[in-house]
């Protein structure tokens, strides 16, 4: 089995959106970390533990229940992903310097 990487992780959280956003999470530029750690060694599996930093839009955002449960989901699908943890954090603060080329394009802030 192949070890999953950070691009791989990013390539499956394109797939996650903030429900009142049309762009992903990646490209809002609200993913801060990724971090493996391989799973206990009593499980005798290759497969890896993997927690995502990511932060929101806002502190009141009241979609972060639904965004970090996208997250969880879509990671877990990945094969060589046991568990995937979400932390939410706020620093430092999201701010739309963040949005990537793409994301300014589909929000038309070019």
């Amino acid at each position: 089995m192949s070890t999953v990487t950070e691009n791989d992780v990013l390539g499956a959280l394109k797939q996650c959106y903030d429900p009142e956003i049309p762009v992903n999470i990646v490209d809002l530029g609200l993913i801060y970390g990724v971090r493996f750690d391989p799973a206990a060694a009593d499980q005798g599996s290759e497969r890896q533990d993997v927690t995502i930093d990511l932060t929101l839009t806002s502190q009141g955002c009241p979609a972060h229940v639904t965004i970090s449960e996208q997250v969880k989901a879509r990671l877990e699908q990945l094969p060589g992903i046991r568990n995937a943890s979400v932390n939410v954090v706020w620093t430092p603060p999201w701010g739309p310097e963040r949005l990537s080329p793409e994301a300014r394009k589909q929000l038309g802030i070019e």
